[in-house]
C-alpha cells in the first residue's frame, strides 16, 4: 500500500485513529464509572473481573490476530474488531446482572485485539520505516488522549445520565470508524495455498490466559503456592513446551519463532515488557499517594494525573517527529527512559508533606520520558523483520507491553501490601507495651460497634483501598463520641504513614525495573531506518 498518495494514506489513518480512539476511550471511561455500575448491579465479588475478563480476550486475541493478518490483510480485521466492539459496548450497556457485563466486556476486548493488532501493523504497510516514526507517535498519543478525557466523561456520564450512556454515547464514532475502513482501507488479495497455524493458536491460547489469571490472582484472590496457582502454571508451562514443537513444523506458524534470532526483536521487546512493568506500576499506584496520603478527592487525583498523561501525548509526537526527521531513534529510547527512571524516582521520595506542585513535577517528568521512549520499541521491530511478518511482530509487541503492565501491577501490589503491613505493625507496636495484635483488638472492640459504616472499615484496617475516600472517613470520625475520635484518627494517621512507606517501595522498585530497561537499549543495535516499507 506504499504506491498509493500521501492524501489517500492520511485519509486511511484517519479512520484507523477513530477505530483507536473509539476502543482506547470505551475502555479509560469505564474505571471511573464502575463503582456506580457495581452499585446498581451488584456482584461486587467480581468486580475485578470486568477488568481480567477485558484483559484476558484482547491479549490472546491481539497476537493471534496479527499473525492472521498477515496472511490475509488488516482489513478484515479491523472491520470485525470495529464491528465486535460495537456489539460488545451496545450489550454492555443492556447489562443487568454482574455476569452479563462481564461476559459482554470479554466481547469488547475481543474487538479491542483485532483493532490494535491490525491498527499497529497498518502504519508498516503504509509507511516506509523512516515515516513510521510520526504515525506511531500520533497513535501513542491517542492512549493518553483517551486516559484524559475518558476517567473524566465517565465521572460526568454517571452523575448527570445513567450509567448505561457510558457504553452507548461513542457507538457513533465507532459507526463512522466503521463506514470510513469499509470505503477507504485498501482489499490485498492472498493465496488459497495458505493454511492457518490452528494447533499453534490453539496452543497459544491455552498457554496465555492460565498465565495472565496467574498474574492476576496470585498473591491477592489465592495465595502464590495456592493450588489454583501451581495448578494454572503447569498447565502454561506444559502447553508452552508444546506449542514450542509444533511452532517448529507449522507450515504458517502463528509466532515464527525464527523472529527471536533477532537481536533487534529480542531486546525491543524485553525493553518494551520490562518498561511497561515500571510504568504501569508508578502510573497505577500514584492516586493511591494522593487519595490516600495527602487525603485528597478523586476528582482532585484526576487533575493531578493529567499533566503526566498531556506530557506523555507531547512526548509521542515529539519523539514521532524526531525519529522521521533525524532517522535516529536508539537515542530517544534512552533519553525517555532515563527520564522515565528520574520521574519514578522522584515519586520514591514522596513522603506526606509532599507539595502538589513537586507531585505534577514529578508525573511530567515521567510522561515527557515514557512519551520519547514508547514509540521507538514498535519502530525497531517493524524495521527489523520481513514485511510479510509485519502484522505479527507488531502484535508480538503489544502483547509483551500488556504482559508486562499485568506483571507490574500484580508485583507492585505485592510490594504495597508486604511493606504496609510491616510498616504498620512497627508503628502500632510504638503505642505502648502491648502486642502490635492485642493494640490493635482493643481499637477495633473499642470502635467497633459504635457505628455500623465505622465497622466495615475497622475489619479492613491494613486494606489502603479504606483510605481513597476521605469526605467518608470525616464523616465517620465525626460520628463518633468526642472520647473516641482521637484514637480513631490516631489510626488513620498510622495507615496514611505506612501507606506512604510502602508506596516509596512500590515506586523505587518500578524505577529500579525500567533501569533495568535503560540498560538493555544500550545493547539494542540501531539498523538504518528503511527508505521502503517493502523488504
Amino acid at each position: 500500500m506504499e504506491h498509493l498518495s500521501t492524501k489517500r494514506k492520511v485519509t486511511i489513518m484517519i479512520a484507523v485513529m477513530a477505530a483507536m480512539l473509539f476502543a482506547s476511550i470505551n475502555q479509560t471511561i469505564v474505571g471511573t464509572a464502575l463503582p456506580r455500575i457495581i452499585a446498581k448491579l451488584g456482584g461486587m465479588e467480581f468486580y475485578s473481573w470486568v477488568f481480567t475478563i477485558y484483559m484476558l480476550t484482547s491479549s490472546v486475541t491481539t497476537i493471534l490476530a496479527g499473525r492472521l493478518s498477515d496472511l490475509y490483510g488488516r482489513k478484515p480485521f479491523l472491520l470485525f474488531g470495529v464491528g465486535i466492539f460495537l456489539i460488545g459496548a451496545f450489550l454492555s450497556g443492556t447489562s443487568t446482572t454482574i455476569i452479563q457485563l462481564i461476559l459482554y466486556r470479554g466481547i469488547q476486548g475481543i474487538g479491542s485485539g483485532l483493532i490494535m493488532s491490525a491498527a499497529f501493523s497498518a502504519v508498516g504497510d503504509l509507511f516506509a520505516p523512516r515515516e513510521r516514526g510520526r504515525w506511531t507517535g500520533y497513535m501513542s498519543a491517542i492512549f493518553g488522549f483517551s486516559s484524559v478525557l475518558g476517567p473524566v466523561m465517565g465521572g460526568y456520564i454517571v452523575d448527570r445520565l445513567d450509567w448505561h450512556w457510558i457504553f452507548w454515547i461513542f457507538l457513533p464514532l465507532g459507526i463512522v470508524a466503521f463506514v470510513m475502513i469499509w470505503m477507504m482501507f485498501p482489499s490485498v488479495p492472498h493465496s488459497e495455498s495458505e493454511h492457518v497455524d490452528y494447533w499453534g493458536s490453539l496452543l497459544l491460547t491455552v498457554t496465555v490466559v492460565p498465565l495472565l489469571l496467574v498474574l492476576s490472582w496470585g498473591g491477592s484472590q489465592y495465595a502464590w503456592s495456592s493450588p489454583p496457582i501451581l495448578g494454572m502454571i503447569a498447565i502454561a508451562l506444559i502447553a508452552l513446551l508444546l506449542f514450542l514443537f509444533v511452532e517448529n513444523r507449522a507450515e504458517n506458524p502463528v509466532i515464527p519463532l525464527q523472529l527471536f534470532k533477532s537481536s533487534v526483536f529480542t531486546i525491543s521487546n524485553m525493553s518494551a515488557f520490562t518498561m511497561s512493568v515500571g510504568m504501569f506500576g508508578a502510573i497505577m499506584y500514584m492516586p493511591f499517594f494522593v487519595q490516600g496520603v495527602l487525603g485528597q478527592t478523586a476528582t482532585h487525583s484526576s487533575f493531578i494525573m493529567i499533566p503526566l498523561t498531556l506530557s506523555l501525548v507531547i512526548g509521542s509526537m515529539v519523539s514521532g517527529q524526531l525519529i522521521t526527521r533525524t532517522g535516529s531513534y536508539k537515542w530517544l529510547a534512552l533519553t525517555g527512559l532515563f527520564l522515565t527512571v528520574a520521574g519514578i524516582w522522584l515519586m520514591s521520595r514522596m513522603t506526606p508533606e509532599t507539595t502538589t506542585a513537586h507531585i505534577v513535577w514529578n508525573n511530567i517528568l515521567t510522561g515527557v520520558g515514557l512519551g520519547l521512549g514508547t514509540p521507538v520499541f514498535s519502530l525497531t521491530v517493524q524495521n527489523a523483520v520481513k514485511q510479510s511478518l509485519l502484522g505479527v511482530a507488531t502484535a508480538s509487541t503489544q502483547f509483551f507491553r500488556s504482559l508486562g503492565g499485568t506483571v507490574g501491577v500484580s508485583v507492585m501490589g505485592t510490594v504495597m501490601a508486604h511493606r504496609m503491613s510491616s510498616k504498620a505493625m512497627e508503628l502500632f507496636a510504638g503505642l505502648g507495651d502491648l502486642r502490635t495484635s492485642q493494640v490493635m483488638q482493643t481499637a477495633q472492640v473499642r470502635l467497633m460497634g459504635v457505628n455500623p459504616e465505622l465497622d466495615k472499615y475497622m475489619s479492613q484496617l491494613q486494606n489502603p483501598q479504606v483510605l481513597l475516600d476521605a469526605a467518608k472517613l470525616e464523616q465517620l470520625r465525626s460520628s463518633l463520641p468526642p472520647e473516641l475520635r482521637g484514637m480513631f484518627s490516631e489510626l488513620i494517621a498510622i495507615l496514611r504513614e505506612s501507606l506512604s512507606y510502602s508506596l516509596s517501595g512500590v515506586f523505587l522498585t518500578g524505577a529500579l525495573v525500567v533501569f533495568f530497561a535503560f540498560l538493555l537499549t544500550f545493547f539494542l543495535k540501531e539498523v538504518p531506518l528503511r527508505g521502503s516499507a517493502t523488504k
